[in-house]
């Protein structure tokens, strides 16, 4: 389908991290290429060839990472140190570099969009006066205080809510205060380039004056007062990545056809690489339950498999999350948004980020249960997934997500609202449209 009218736009993605924040910019870059424009992915170089092998244009930027390394991960680990450990280790050293690459890579662009760990983004947006849309595919990235979420490294926070907005807000003022020292490379980077020196990546540059996509469902967060004005939320976007051999999927056929409908284990596509005793623990729930299961990413386990336990290194979630009896999985944003729109029960082991506030979501929502990942034992997880099968509320709760999911404009607003970014359509944000979060004014 060619784009009407002008030239063919040309498009910059910009992200940084796993395949959970690749996934969403493949999605919006195959679909907008189908319509006619010219798209280039900006990234590490780790992801170069899962980008040219969809026909579009792959920039690299530093810092060149395998963000499947199990030591990488493991550093990140620990729930309170682990986004200090990112930001300040392993992205901001790299900060010169970024900046550098992707000043070069949008030469030519028309519109940039931009993931939240890209951090370069703001400030080669701000040095060339291009457009941009910033990407939030998580409703504790906004901070608000009016939907107050867990932020991993202070959860307590969640006890201040019930005192109100205005005390939470007051915390979380307190608390971006305390990590401004994070951010003097993004200073001193601003102020040789001759740019606005005040800056907030966490909180406030993330977000651009043109377009916020909110690109989780609201069935998980609706909008806020203290969201940005210029947010739109058309919800979730699916990419499932790889096609699978055929032989691969009759095996999955053959299986799902041979019995009870499984529990599906999996840890996404980051903690998948440093899963600890997970996948252990999980095929002794499954043998404590007498129930068939299909494990995603038990590369380590093959010795505990039985013909009742299916093992694979991948699959697309799309193809085996239907057929399950429960899904059982850390709670990333893509892994939650291909549960949801499932219809299945889900237990949720978070691993770190945003995933004890998506799991905490899901089970406020009465489609899950939650276990903390320090919490979870063959007796607790068997408890959680025998009530799970027979607690016919949460069953109605999980098909109430999949149809509310199917009913939102998905990948199709989303390119709507970039084409009319692109288009002119969409002016930068004005008083009239408001301005920070409103926490911020506080």
């Amino acid at each position: 389908m060619a784009v009407s009218g002008a030239r063919q736009k040309t498009i910059a993605f910009v992200t940084l991290g796993s395949l959970g924040d690749l996934h969403p910019c493949l999605a919006l870059g195959v679909e907008l290429k189908r319509r006619g424009h010219a798209i280039k992915i900006i990234t590490t170089e780790f992801y170069r060839s899962r980008v040219e092998r969809l026909g579009m244009g792959f920039c690299p930027m530093r810092p060149d990472w395998d963000p499947t390394a199990p030591e990488l991960i493991g550093q990140c680990e620990e729930l309170k140190t682990g986004p200090e450990i990112l930001f300040r280790r392993l992205i901001l050293p790299h900060l010169r570099d970024s900046y550098a690459d992707l000043l070069a890579a949008v030469d030519g662009a028309d519109l940039m969009v931009a993931g939240e760990l890209a951090f370069a983004a703001p400030l080669v947006a701000e040095k060339l006066g291009l457009r941009w849309a910033s990407l939030i595919l998580s409703p504790c990235s906004f901070f608000s205080t009016r939907d107050p979420s867990v932020l991993v490294n202070v959860p307590w926070m969640m006890a201040v809510r019930k005192a109100g907005h205005v005390p939470y807000r007051a915390l979380l003022n307190f608390a971006r205060w305390g990590t401004q020292h994070w951010w003097n490379p993004v200073r001193e980077l601003r102020e040789q380039e001759h740019l606005t020196e005040e800056c907030d990546p966490l909180v406030r540059d993330k977000f651009s004056p043109y377009r916020v996509l909110a690109l989780f469902s609201s069935w998980l967060a609706t909008p806020q007062r203290d969201w940005p004005s210029q947010t739109v939320q058309p919800g979730f976007v699916f990419y499932d990545g790889q096609t699978m051999a055929p032989q691969l999927s009759e095996t999955i056929r053959r299986f799902l056809e041979s019995g009870n409908a499984p529990i599906v284990f999996t840890l996404g596509s980051t903690a998948v690489s440093h899963p600890g005793s997970f996948y252990a623990t999980s095929i002794e729930v499954a043998r404590r339950l007498s129930a068939r299961a299909i494990l995603i990413g038990a590369t380590r386990e093959m010795e505990w498999i039985t013909s009742s336990i299916l093992s694979l290194p991948y699959v697309p979630y799309s193809e085996v999350f239907p057929a399950a009896a429960v899904i059982v999985h850390q709670g990333g944003s893509g892994t939650t948004a291909q549960a949801l729109r499932a219809g299945r029960p889900m237990l949720c082991v978070p691993w770190g980020w945003d995933q004890p506030d998506n799991g905490l979501r899901a089970e406020r929502r009465g489609g899950a249960l939650c276990i903390p990942k320090h919490r979870y034992s063959t007796d607790r997880a068997a408890d959680a997934l025998d009530r799970l099968q027979n607690d016919r509320s949460i069953a109605r709760s999980a098909k109430a997500a999949s149809t509310h999911l199917r009913g939102e404009p998905g990948l199709a607003g989303a390119v709507a609202s970039l084409e009319a970014l692109i288009q002119g359509e969409v002016s930068r944000r004005s008083d009239s449209l408001g301005g920070s979060s409103e926490w911020l004014q506080g």
